[in-house]
């Protein structure tokens, strides 16, 4: 199941939007937001903006000293794989062409802070309900690559049921034609 070329002006176009409007955002951010760590409402306790460097991983994962190398490694890894999948999209597959390059997206948008400043990925999206009640600051990347994980997992998780379906089938199929292949006996 080859990709042809029909899959790549959405691939690309996706990809090279997110990047742009991640790059963008961090830049603003980071030249509008300082000092670091100092919440800005923008609604209410809902939604604030609030600058920090994270240093780690998604959901604040860090594994030290090296974190920064490991994960652009990891990253690496991750877009070769992404890759190799894009490379066995059937053509006109629309969501799963979406997804991977959501996901491709957010990791190149990241992978891109990473690369350049050891300080870590620029976050500042903050939302939460209260002062005490926050979910972990994020950034335009990180919802490409969460969006694009969950429409990647519902798609696959798709493809496998209809092949289920499809072995099932032919299951049925070759079974039925063994009785007919049978003389009757009485």
């Amino acid at each position: 199941m080859e990709n042809d070329r029909r899959n790549a002006p959405l691939f690309w176009s996706v990809i090279v939007g997110v990047v742009l409007v991640d790059v963008v955002t961090k830049a603003i951010a980071v030249y509008a937001l300082v000092p670091q760590r100092i919440p800005r409402e923008v609604i209410g306790e809902y939604l604030r903006f609030t600058l920090v460097y994270n240093p780690g991983a998604a959901f604040g994962l860090h594994l030290g000293d090296k974190s920064r190398w490991i994960f652009t490694i990891l990253t690496i890894g991750a877009l070769y794989i992404l890759a190799k999948l894009y490379r066995t999209t059937r053509s006109g597959d629309w969501s799963r062409t979406l997804a991977l390059a959501l996901v491709c997206a957010g990791a190149i948008g990241n992978l891109i802070d990473r690369l350049r400043s050891p300080l870590g990925v620029v976050d500042f999206i903050d939302i939460g309900l209260s002062p005490d009640l926050r979910w972990w600051t994020f950034n335009v990347a990180d919802m490409a690559v969460s969006t694009g994980a969950f429409m990647l997992a519902w798609v696959l998780w798709g493809e496998e049921k209809a092949e289920g379906v499809q072995q099932a089938q032919a299951a049925q199929a070759a079974q039925a034609a063994q009785l007919s292949s049978k003389p009757n006996e009485i």
